[in-house]
Protein backbone atom coordinates (compact mmCIF):
# COMPACT_ATOMS: atom_id res chain seq x y z
CA UNK A 1 0.00 0.00 0.00
CA UNK A 2 1.72 3.36 -1.34
CA UNK A 3 1.69 6.70 0.48
CA UNK A 4 -1.38 7.93 -1.61
CA UNK A 5 -3.36 4.61 -0.74
CA UNK A 6 -3.07 5.09 3.10
CA UNK A 7 -4.02 8.54 2.90
CA UNK A 8 -6.73 7.83 0.95
CA UNK A 9 -7.99 5.04 3.43
CA UNK A 10 -7.35 7.39 6.53
CA UNK A 11 -9.74 9.76 4.65
CA UNK A 12 -12.71 6.91 4.75
CA UNK A 13 -11.81 6.37 8.29
CA UNK A 14 -12.34 9.85 9.70
CA UNK A 15 -15.07 10.66 6.96
CA UNK A 16 -17.29 7.68 8.75
CA UNK A 17 -15.83 9.08 11.81
CA UNK A 18 -17.50 11.88 11.59
CA UNK A 19 -20.97 10.49 10.05
CA UNK A 20 -21.39 8.43 13.19
CA UNK A 21 -20.55 11.06 15.22
CA UNK A 22 -24.02 12.96 14.49
CA UNK A 23 -26.13 10.74 12.28
CA UNK A 24 -27.54 8.30 14.58
CA UNK A 25 -28.23 11.70 17.04
CA UNK A 26 -29.74 13.74 14.61
CA UNK A 27 -33.45 13.02 15.22
CA UNK A 28 -33.14 13.70 18.31
CA UNK A 29 -31.48 16.71 18.28
CA UNK A 30 -33.74 18.44 15.90
CA UNK A 31 -37.12 16.88 17.55
CA UNK A 32 -36.49 17.75 20.88
CA UNK A 33 -33.47 19.54 21.99
CA UNK A 34 -33.74 22.35 19.39
CA UNK A 35 -37.95 21.34 19.91
CA UNK A 36 -38.65 22.05 16.35
CA UNK A 37 -40.88 19.15 16.41
CA UNK A 38 -40.93 15.16 14.74
CA UNK A 39 -41.94 16.98 11.48
CA UNK A 40 -39.19 19.12 10.95
CA UNK A 41 -36.84 15.98 11.52
CA UNK A 42 -38.53 13.83 9.33
CA UNK A 43 -37.81 16.59 6.39
CA UNK A 44 -33.74 16.97 7.55
CA UNK A 45 -33.30 13.61 7.17
CA UNK A 46 -35.49 13.79 3.45
CA UNK A 47 -33.29 16.44 2.94
CA UNK A 48 -30.06 14.43 3.30
CA UNK A 49 -31.25 12.75 0.40
CA UNK A 50 -32.66 14.74 -1.41
CA UNK A 51 -29.63 17.15 -1.58
CA UNK A 52 -27.25 13.60 -2.77
CA UNK A 53 -29.75 13.38 -5.44
CA UNK A 54 -29.41 16.62 -6.87
CA UNK A 55 -25.58 16.87 -6.41
CA UNK A 56 -24.88 13.28 -7.71
CA UNK A 57 -25.07 13.39 -11.60
CA UNK A 58 -23.33 16.80 -11.49
CA UNK A 59 -20.46 15.31 -9.21
CA UNK A 60 -20.05 12.42 -11.88
CA UNK A 61 -19.07 15.23 -14.67
CA UNK A 62 -16.48 17.30 -12.53
CA UNK A 63 -14.63 14.54 -11.31
CA UNK A 64 -14.40 13.67 -15.25
CA UNK A 65 -13.03 17.34 -16.09
CA UNK A 66 -11.46 18.33 -12.48
CA UNK A 67 -10.33 15.13 -11.37
CA UNK A 68 -11.15 13.35 -7.81
CA UNK A 69 -8.95 15.13 -5.45
CA UNK A 70 -10.34 18.53 -5.81
CA UNK A 71 -14.07 17.25 -5.67
CA UNK A 72 -13.55 15.69 -2.81
CA UNK A 73 -11.83 19.11 -1.27
CA UNK A 74 -14.60 20.43 -2.28
CA UNK A 75 -16.81 18.50 -0.98
CA UNK A 76 -15.06 18.21 2.89
CA UNK A 77 -14.96 22.19 3.13
CA UNK A 78 -19.24 22.08 2.10
CA UNK A 79 -19.63 18.87 4.30
CA UNK A 80 -17.27 21.00 7.31
CA UNK A 81 -19.67 24.03 6.92
CA UNK A 82 -22.89 22.12 6.80
CA UNK A 83 -22.16 20.48 10.15
CA UNK A 84 -20.83 23.46 11.57
CA UNK A 85 -24.37 24.86 10.80
CA UNK A 86 -26.51 22.59 12.50
CA UNK A 87 -24.76 22.69 15.74
CA UNK A 88 -25.82 26.31 15.77
CA UNK A 89 -29.14 26.31 13.87
CA UNK A 90 -32.04 27.45 15.74
CA UNK A 91 -34.86 27.58 13.20
CA UNK A 92 -36.23 25.82 10.93
CA UNK A 93 -34.80 27.28 7.19
CA UNK A 94 -31.44 26.98 9.04
CA UNK A 95 -31.81 23.04 10.08
CA UNK A 96 -32.90 22.44 6.71
CA UNK A 97 -30.60 24.61 4.88
CA UNK A 98 -27.63 23.39 6.98
CA UNK A 99 -28.93 19.66 6.76
CA UNK A 100 -28.71 20.44 2.65
CA UNK A 101 -25.43 21.39 2.58
CA UNK A 102 -23.94 18.80 4.77
CA UNK A 103 -26.09 15.80 2.92
CA UNK A 104 -24.35 17.49 -0.21
CA UNK A 105 -21.13 16.86 0.39
CA UNK A 106 -21.22 13.74 2.44
CA UNK A 107 -22.44 12.78 -0.88
CA UNK A 108 -20.27 13.70 -2.81
CA UNK A 109 -17.29 12.02 -1.11
CA UNK A 110 -18.33 9.12 -1.40
CA UNK A 111 -17.69 8.33 -5.57
CA UNK A 112 -14.57 11.21 -5.18
CA UNK A 113 -13.12 8.36 -2.50
CA UNK A 114 -13.66 6.05 -4.29
CA UNK A 115 -12.31 7.34 -7.77
CA UNK A 116 -9.04 8.10 -5.96
CA UNK A 117 -8.65 4.54 -4.92
CA UNK A 118 -9.02 3.06 -8.37
CA UNK A 119 -6.62 5.80 -9.67
CA UNK A 120 -3.98 4.41 -7.08
CA UNK A 121 -5.08 0.87 -7.24
CA UNK A 122 -4.50 -1.84 -9.94
CA UNK A 123 -6.88 -4.82 -11.19
CA UNK A 124 -5.08 -7.07 -9.03
CA UNK A 125 -5.08 -4.88 -5.82
CA UNK A 126 -8.34 -3.15 -6.48
CA UNK A 127 -10.54 -5.86 -4.70
CA UNK A 128 -8.48 -5.86 -1.53
CA UNK A 129 -8.07 -1.46 -1.69
CA UNK A 130 -11.76 -1.70 -1.39
CA UNK A 131 -12.31 -4.36 1.00
CA UNK A 132 -9.88 -2.47 3.60
CA UNK A 133 -12.46 0.75 2.62
CA UNK A 134 -15.47 -0.95 3.48
CA UNK A 135 -13.66 -2.35 7.21
CA UNK A 136 -12.33 1.04 7.85
CA UNK A 137 -15.47 2.46 7.13
CA UNK A 138 -17.36 0.47 9.41
CA UNK A 139 -14.88 0.62 12.13
CA UNK A 140 -15.09 4.60 11.83
CA UNK A 141 -19.15 4.35 11.68
CA UNK A 142 -19.24 2.36 14.92
CA UNK A 143 -16.46 3.78 16.66
CA UNK A 144 -18.08 7.49 15.67
CA UNK A 145 -21.48 6.44 17.78
CA UNK A 146 -19.88 5.19 20.47
CA UNK A 147 -18.03 8.71 21.49
CA UNK A 148 -20.76 10.59 20.30
CA UNK A 149 -23.45 8.60 22.24
CA UNK A 150 -21.10 9.62 25.65
CA UNK A 151 -20.75 13.59 24.53
CA UNK A 152 -24.29 14.19 23.68
CA UNK A 153 -26.38 14.96 26.67
CA UNK A 154 -30.48 15.95 25.69
CA UNK A 155 -30.80 18.35 28.28
CA UNK A 156 -27.77 20.44 26.85
CA UNK A 157 -27.99 22.26 23.42
CA UNK A 158 -24.00 23.35 23.82
CA UNK A 159 -23.38 19.25 24.15
CA UNK A 160 -24.85 19.16 20.85
CA UNK A 161 -22.94 21.93 19.23
CA UNK A 162 -19.53 20.86 20.73
CA UNK A 163 -20.46 17.49 18.83
CA UNK A 164 -20.89 19.72 15.22
CA UNK A 165 -18.18 21.60 15.79
CA UNK A 166 -15.95 18.15 16.21
CA UNK A 167 -17.50 16.58 13.02
CA UNK A 168 -16.56 20.24 11.48
CA UNK A 169 -13.11 19.96 12.77
CA UNK A 170 -12.56 16.41 11.31
CA UNK A 171 -14.02 17.40 7.71
CA UNK A 172 -11.15 20.16 7.82
CA UNK A 173 -8.68 18.22 9.17
CA UNK A 174 -9.26 15.61 6.27
CA UNK A 175 -9.00 18.82 3.84
CA UNK A 176 -5.10 19.14 5.17
CA UNK A 177 -4.33 15.24 4.85
CA UNK A 178 -6.33 14.83 1.58
CA UNK A 179 -4.12 18.09 0.20
CA UNK A 180 -1.37 15.85 0.66
CA UNK A 181 -2.30 13.32 -1.75
CA UNK A 182 -0.60 12.72 -5.29
CA UNK A 183 -2.53 10.39 -7.59
CA UNK A 184 -0.61 8.18 -9.77
CA UNK A 185 -2.14 7.34 -13.23
CA UNK A 186 -3.51 3.34 -13.45
CA UNK A 187 -3.63 0.67 -16.06
CA UNK A 188 -7.04 0.06 -16.43
CA UNK A 189 -8.78 -3.15 -18.32
CA UNK A 190 -8.87 -2.36 -22.04
CA UNK A 191 -11.68 -4.50 -22.87
CA UNK A 192 -14.31 -2.32 -21.64
CA UNK A 193 -17.17 -2.08 -24.06
CA UNK A 194 -15.71 0.87 -26.70
CA UNK A 195 -18.94 2.70 -27.18
CA UNK A 196 -18.69 3.90 -23.56
CA UNK A 197 -15.42 5.48 -24.34
CA UNK A 198 -16.45 8.95 -25.15
CA UNK A 199 -18.06 9.47 -21.32
CA UNK A 200 -21.03 11.28 -20.51
CA UNK A 201 -24.44 9.70 -19.21
CA UNK A 202 -25.85 8.56 -22.73
CA UNK A 203 -22.50 6.53 -23.44
CA UNK A 204 -23.02 5.16 -20.05
CA UNK A 205 -26.42 4.18 -20.65
CA UNK A 206 -25.10 2.42 -23.79
CA UNK A 207 -23.08 0.10 -21.79
CA UNK A 208 -25.67 -2.84 -20.76
CA UNK A 209 -23.64 -4.54 -18.39
CA UNK A 210 -23.39 -1.07 -16.35
CA UNK A 211 -26.63 -0.88 -16.66
CA UNK A 212 -27.26 -4.25 -15.62
CA UNK A 213 -24.92 -3.72 -12.55
CA UNK A 214 -26.90 -0.61 -11.67
CA UNK A 215 -30.11 -2.37 -11.51
CA UNK A 216 -28.48 -5.11 -9.33
CA UNK A 217 -27.05 -2.59 -7.37
CA UNK A 218 -30.74 -1.10 -6.62
CA UNK A 219 -32.23 -4.08 -5.32
CA UNK A 220 -29.04 -5.06 -3.16
CA UNK A 221 -29.71 -1.55 -1.48
CA UNK A 222 -32.93 -1.71 -1.41
CA UNK A 223 -33.54 -5.20 -0.08
CA UNK A 224 -30.83 -4.61 2.70
CA UNK A 225 -29.45 -1.39 3.51
CA UNK A 226 -32.50 0.45 3.03
CA UNK A 227 -34.10 -1.69 5.56
CA UNK A 228 -31.73 -2.04 8.57
CA UNK A 229 -32.94 0.55 10.38
CA UNK A 230 -36.56 1.16 8.85
CA UNK A 231 -38.88 -2.00 7.85
CA UNK A 232 -36.28 -4.41 9.19
CA UNK A 233 -36.18 -2.62 12.74
CA UNK A 234 -40.31 -2.03 12.41
CA UNK A 235 -40.77 -6.03 12.28
CA UNK A 236 -38.52 -6.81 14.78
CA UNK A 237 -40.32 -4.72 17.20
CA UNK A 238 -43.54 -5.17 16.55
CA UNK A 239 -43.77 -8.44 15.08
CA UNK A 240 -41.01 -10.36 17.15
CA UNK A 241 -41.59 -8.24 20.67
CA UNK A 242 -37.44 -7.47 20.15
CA UNK A 243 -36.35 -4.58 22.73
CA UNK A 244 -34.10 -1.75 21.86
CA UNK A 245 -31.42 -2.91 23.48
CA UNK A 246 -31.56 -6.36 21.21
CA UNK A 247 -31.66 -4.18 18.45
CA UNK A 248 -29.07 -2.02 19.57
CA UNK A 249 -26.96 -5.91 20.07
CA UNK A 250 -28.37 -6.56 16.37
CA UNK A 251 -26.93 -3.17 14.90
CA UNK A 252 -23.40 -4.36 17.04
CA UNK A 253 -23.40 -7.76 15.65
CA UNK A 254 -23.92 -6.97 12.16
CA UNK A 255 -20.97 -4.53 12.38
CA UNK A 256 -18.84 -7.49 14.54
CA UNK A 257 -19.49 -9.54 11.44
CA UNK A 258 -18.16 -7.01 8.91
CA UNK A 259 -15.40 -5.88 11.18
CA UNK A 260 -14.36 -10.07 11.91
CA UNK A 261 -14.84 -11.40 8.62
CA UNK A 262 -13.95 -8.57 6.22
CA UNK A 263 -10.70 -10.09 4.83
CA UNK A 264 -11.21 -13.78 5.56
CA UNK A 265 -14.52 -12.84 3.15
CA UNK A 266 -11.58 -11.40 0.90
CA UNK A 267 -9.72 -14.22 0.29
CA UNK A 268 -12.70 -16.59 -0.03
CA UNK A 269 -13.85 -14.22 -3.19
CA UNK A 270 -10.54 -13.20 -4.67
CA UNK A 271 -10.22 -16.06 -6.75
CA UNK A 272 -14.09 -16.44 -7.61
CA UNK A 273 -16.12 -15.10 -10.16
CA UNK A 274 -17.74 -12.17 -9.07
CA UNK A 275 -20.84 -12.62 -10.56
CA UNK A 276 -20.97 -15.97 -8.41
CA UNK A 277 -20.05 -14.16 -5.10
CA UNK A 278 -23.28 -11.84 -5.74
CA UNK A 279 -25.84 -14.54 -6.16
CA UNK A 280 -24.30 -16.14 -2.89
CA UNK A 281 -24.77 -13.23 -1.11
CA UNK A 282 -28.81 -13.49 -2.85
CA UNK A 283 -28.44 -16.96 -1.00
CA UNK A 284 -27.41 -16.03 2.01
CA UNK A 285 -29.77 -12.86 2.55
CA UNK A 286 -32.51 -15.14 1.85
CA UNK A 287 -31.15 -17.44 4.40
CA UNK A 288 -31.61 -14.08 7.02
CA UNK A 289 -35.19 -13.18 5.75
CA UNK A 290 -35.95 -16.79 6.55
CA UNK A 291 -34.45 -16.34 10.02
CA UNK A 292 -36.03 -12.75 10.59
CA UNK A 293 -39.50 -14.56 9.32
CA UNK A 294 -38.87 -16.87 12.16
CA UNK A 295 -38.04 -14.57 14.34
CA UNK A 296 -41.37 -12.54 14.19
CA UNK A 297 -43.68 -15.56 12.92
CA UNK A 298 -42.17 -18.13 15.09
CA UNK A 299 -43.79 -19.53 18.14
CA UNK A 300 -40.76 -19.92 19.91
CA UNK A 301 -39.65 -17.75 23.20
CA UNK A 302 -39.15 -14.31 23.39
CA UNK A 303 -34.90 -15.49 23.48
CA UNK A 304 -34.92 -17.10 20.75
CA UNK A 305 -36.82 -14.73 18.54
CA UNK A 306 -34.02 -11.92 19.68
CA UNK A 307 -31.74 -14.58 18.77
CA UNK A 308 -32.75 -15.31 15.83
CA UNK A 309 -33.34 -11.35 14.66
CA UNK A 310 -29.31 -10.79 15.45
CA UNK A 311 -28.56 -13.63 13.67
CA UNK A 312 -30.18 -11.97 10.66
CA UNK A 313 -28.00 -8.85 11.51
CA UNK A 314 -24.96 -10.66 11.92
CA UNK A 315 -26.30 -12.79 7.93
CA UNK A 316 -26.61 -9.71 6.67
CA UNK A 317 -23.01 -8.41 7.40
CA UNK A 318 -21.55 -11.34 6.14
CA UNK A 319 -23.02 -10.79 2.83
CA UNK A 320 -22.02 -7.26 3.10
CA UNK A 321 -18.44 -8.30 3.57
CA UNK A 322 -18.69 -10.47 0.66
CA UNK A 323 -19.89 -7.56 -1.41
CA UNK A 324 -17.40 -4.89 -0.37
CA UNK A 325 -14.02 -6.21 -2.65
CA UNK A 326 -16.62 -7.06 -5.41
CA UNK A 327 -19.24 -4.52 -6.62
CA UNK A 328 -17.42 -1.84 -6.44
CA UNK A 329 -13.82 -3.14 -7.97
CA UNK A 330 -16.37 -3.82 -11.08
CA UNK A 331 -17.88 -0.58 -11.27
CA UNK A 332 -14.44 0.98 -12.01
CA UNK A 333 -13.34 -2.13 -14.26
CA UNK A 334 -16.59 -1.96 -16.01
CA UNK A 335 -15.43 2.33 -16.98
CA UNK A 336 -13.62 3.32 -19.76
CA UNK A 337 -10.70 5.15 -19.29
CA UNK A 338 -10.53 8.38 -17.64
CA UNK A 339 -14.56 7.58 -16.64
CA UNK A 340 -14.68 5.59 -13.41
CA UNK A 341 -15.87 9.41 -11.76
CA UNK A 342 -18.68 9.22 -13.85
CA UNK A 343 -19.44 5.43 -13.40
CA UNK A 344 -18.68 5.91 -9.68
CA UNK A 345 -21.07 8.74 -8.96
CA UNK A 346 -23.80 6.97 -11.07
CA UNK A 347 -23.34 3.92 -8.92
CA UNK A 348 -23.68 6.49 -6.12
CA UNK A 349 -27.30 8.27 -7.35
CA UNK A 350 -28.50 4.37 -7.61
CA UNK A 351 -27.96 4.13 -4.20
CA UNK A 352 -29.17 6.89 -2.57
CA UNK A 353 -32.13 6.26 -4.83
CA UNK A 354 -32.83 3.04 -3.22
CA UNK A 355 -31.91 3.97 0.01
CA UNK A 356 -34.67 6.96 -0.29
CA UNK A 357 -37.06 4.23 -1.47
CA UNK A 358 -36.25 1.43 0.74
CA UNK A 359 -37.21 3.16 4.02
CA UNK A 360 -40.51 4.29 2.44
CA UNK A 361 -41.51 0.91 1.17
CA UNK A 362 -40.16 -1.64 4.03
CA UNK A 363 -40.99 0.86 7.18
CA UNK A 364 -44.64 0.34 6.79
CA UNK A 365 -44.71 -2.83 5.97
CA UNK A 366 -42.79 -4.37 8.50
CA UNK A 367 -44.68 -2.74 10.86
CA UNK A 368 -47.85 -3.95 9.89
CA UNK A 369 -47.90 -6.17 7.19
CA UNK A 370 -45.31 -8.89 8.52
CA UNK A 371 -45.75 -12.33 6.56
CA UNK A 372 -45.89 -10.17 3.29
CA UNK A 373 -42.43 -8.29 4.24
CA UNK A 374 -40.76 -11.02 5.02
CA UNK A 375 -41.87 -12.89 1.46
CA UNK A 376 -41.39 -9.67 -0.50
CA UNK A 377 -37.55 -9.10 0.54
CA UNK A 378 -36.74 -13.07 0.42
CA UNK A 379 -38.24 -12.42 -3.14
CA UNK A 380 -36.03 -9.60 -3.54
CA UNK A 381 -33.23 -11.57 -2.42
CA UNK A 382 -34.04 -14.72 -4.51
CA UNK A 383 -33.93 -11.93 -7.38
CA UNK A 384 -30.39 -10.75 -6.34
CA UNK A 385 -29.27 -14.08 -7.18
CA UNK A 386 -30.63 -14.07 -10.82
CA UNK A 387 -29.71 -10.93 -11.54
CA UNK A 388 -26.09 -11.78 -10.71
CA UNK A 389 -26.09 -15.03 -13.14
CA UNK A 390 -27.54 -12.82 -15.56
CA UNK A 391 -24.75 -9.94 -15.25
CA UNK A 392 -21.98 -12.75 -15.25
CA UNK A 393 -23.31 -13.44 -19.11
CA UNK A 394 -22.74 -10.31 -19.94
CA UNK A 395 -19.07 -9.66 -18.79
CA UNK A 396 -16.00 -10.12 -19.63
CA UNK A 397 -13.69 -12.96 -18.85
CA UNK A 398 -11.06 -10.61 -17.03
CA UNK A 399 -14.26 -8.44 -15.71
CA UNK A 400 -15.76 -11.48 -13.70
CA UNK A 401 -12.28 -12.74 -12.88
CA UNK A 402 -9.87 -10.08 -12.56
CA UNK A 403 -7.17 -12.58 -11.27
CA UNK A 404 -6.52 -13.57 -14.74
CA UNK A 405 -5.29 -10.13 -16.16
CA UNK A 406 -2.29 -10.77 -13.89
CA UNK A 407 -2.42 -14.57 -15.23
CA UNK A 408 -2.20 -13.11 -18.98
CA UNK A 409 0.38 -10.83 -18.37
CA UNK A 410 2.71 -13.20 -16.73
CA UNK A 411 2.06 -15.67 -19.39
CA UNK A 412 2.82 -13.01 -21.90
CA UNK A 413 6.25 -12.12 -20.39
CA UNK A 414 7.01 -15.38 -19.68
CA UNK A 415 6.26 -17.08 -23.30
CA UNK A 416 9.87 -15.59 -24.71
CA UNK A 417 12.25 -16.86 -21.87
CA UNK A 418 12.25 -20.49 -23.46
CA UNK A 419 13.44 -20.21 -26.68
CA UNK A 420 16.18 -17.79 -25.62
CA UNK A 421 17.41 -20.33 -22.75
CA UNK A 422 17.33 -22.99 -25.10
CA UNK A 423 19.74 -20.99 -27.86
CA UNK A 424 22.09 -20.58 -24.76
Amino acid sequence: MGAAMRRIHVGNALSAFGLGFTVPYLYVYVAQVRGLGAVTAGLVLAVFAVAALIVLPFAGRALVRRGPLPVLLTALVMAALGALGLGLAGNVPAVLLAAAVLGAGQAVMQPALATMIVDCSSTETRSRAFATQFFLQNLGLGVGGLIGGHLVDTTRVSSFTLLFAIEAAMFLLLVVIMSTVRIPRSPRIGDAPARSAKGGWKQLLGNRAMVQLSVLGFVLFFACYGQFESGLAAFGVEAAGISTSALGTALAANTLMIVVAQFAALKFVERRRRSRVIAAVGLIWAVAWVVAGYAGLGHGSREMAAAAFVSTYALFGLGEAMLSPTVAPLVADLAPEGMAGQYNSAFALVKQLALAVGPAVGGPMGASLHAPYIVTFLLFSLGITVLALRLGRRLTAVQDQPWQARSRVVARAAAPVEPVVAEA
